[in-house]
């Protein structure tokens, strides 16, 4: 008996044995795929972010430390750069050293001069077409790709200081009686009379040559399409300002600001703080700038209350283009680069982006810390800026000029042909002067 019961013993223990090698074995597989998925949803990332917007530097990086608290596996790091400074260089040597930014806050001409360089975001299109106002995404495209994701929106036009208006009218001022030229003389020379300067003119090369002039290009046609045609036909010079109904309007509201400016006497001075200032303090009913002089006047001690803003109006016909749209675009994107960051800092990039937008935490940063209009339907932070509030009126009936050809120009066309508008603008050249120097700059650029 004893010697039949040593082989079943010793291969039952040999059975034994393996079930539980076998069982170890199982439960260190186990556990090691569980770790390695935990090791997946927590790994860290670290992204980097360029920034233009060099005057809220501050608020992005509280706004990264918000973001990191509540995802501690993601860190973004500010790349600064200085205002006014060299921007466009700094993202050049970052490109050519081979370490681009993560995330990078740019000019959408930028973007589109770079295009290359960055991720294709047409699979998020859709995602940002239900959480934007209409329009904001289309506006956004580059060359018919959604290469930046729209975070702030900008309007300009003859703003007005309500109390200065109605005080000349005696009465009460509806903006949407300004529907033109005519119309604008009319409540012009009522301020006049009543002993205030009608309207500021800035006489900086940027708001001459791109917010003024630059209406002519965007004035052609509501398609951009049609617009860089234009442009492009002014190149191979078969489109002739001088016959052109858009940029003649245009002209003949600019002559009307001319004779009622506020200073008219020295308009090359430029002195924008000044300017911004003397407005929102009544000393001008009208000041042909954007919503973003909120920056100046917003925490202004003695200023007026309560702002507004009027389209320029370039015809005595009600139903042209531009008579009753105010300019609009989203001057920054978000692009997120495609040349040097891995696929988890791509994906991690677009979750804090959407985050950025969507959240309270970044909607009160943008909209109520840096005092800009995010083009986006749920947003529930309060603006501050008064006149972002009454440019979106606008955007909110579709009543906007889309100047989005502006990402097509060459990067001084504002400076060139600015310094013809000052020329104009102090009576150095006449109506024809002006008309050959931007023509002859855009025949320069043929071929280019």
């Amino acid at each position: 008996m004893k010697k039949k019961w040593v082989p079943f013993v010793g291969v039952l223990l040999m059975m034994l044995i393996i079930t539980a090698c076998s069982q170890g074995k199982t439960t260190e597989s186990s556990s090691q795929g569980s770790g390695k998925q935990a090791d997946e949803s927590s790994k860290e990332v670290k992204l980097t972010f360029f920034n233009t917007s060099a005057e809220v530097n501050g608020v992005f990086e509280k706004l990264f430390k918000t973001y990191h608290e509540q995802h501690p596996n993601v860190t973004i790091e500010l790349i600064p750069t200085p205002i006014g400074g060299a921007q466009l260089e700094k993202f050049q040597s970052l490109l050519a050293s081979g370490n681009p930014a993560t995330i990078a806050n740019l000019d959408a001409g930028t973007i589109l001069q770079y295009k290359d360089k960055f991720l294709n975001l047409d699979s998020e299109k859709a995602t940002y077409e239900g959480l934007t106002k209409p329009g904001a995404v289309d506006g956004a495209l580059l060359d018919g790709q959604f290469l930046g994701i729209p975070w702030t929106a900008q309007g300009y036009g003859l703003l007005y200081n309500k109390r200065v208006v109605e005080e000349a009218l005696g009465g009460s001022f509806d903006p949407a009686s300004i529907k033109t030229r005519d119309d604008l003389e009319a409540v012009f020379k009522k301020v006049e009379a009543a002993g205030k300067a009608p309207v500021m003119l800035h006489g900086a090369d940027w708001s001459l040559g791109a917010h003024y002039l630059g209406l002519t290009y965007s004035l052609q046609s509501s398609n951009v399409e049609d617009n860089r045609k234009f442009v492009k036909d002014l190149e191979n010079r078969t489109a002739k300002l001088a016959d052109n109904a858009a940029y003649n309007g245009l002209m003949d509201t600019f002559d009307l600001l001319k004779k009622y400016n506020a200073r008219g006497k020295d308009p090359l001075v430029a002195d924008y703080t000044k300017d911004s200032t003397d407005f929102a303090k009544g000393e001008a009913a009208f000041y042909f700038m954007g919503d973003w002089t909120w920056a100046v006047i917003g925490n202004l001690e003695g200023r007026d209350k309560e702002f507004g803003i009027v389209p320029v109006p370039i015809s005595n016909n009600p139903e042209d283009y531009g008579n009753t749209q105010v300019a609009y675009s989203e001057p920054k994107l978000f692009a997120i680069d495609n040349s040097g960051s891995t696929e988890a800092q791509q994906a991690a990039a677009k979750e804090f982006i959407q985050w950025m937008v969507t959240s309270d935490e970044g909607q009160d940063a943008i909209v109520a810390q840096m005092g800009l209009a995010l083009p986006y339907k749920d947003v529930k932070v309060k603006s501050s800026n008064i006149l972002s509030e009454a440019v979106g009126s606008f955007v909110d009936q579709g009543k906007v000029v889309n100047i989005s050809v502006i990402n097509y120009l060459p990067q001084d066309y504002w400076a060139k042909t600015g310094a013809s508008m000052q020329k104009y603008l102090a009576g150095v050249i006449d109506r024809k002067g002006l008309t050959d120097e931007v023509q002859a700059y855009w025949a320069s650029q043929a071929g280019k």
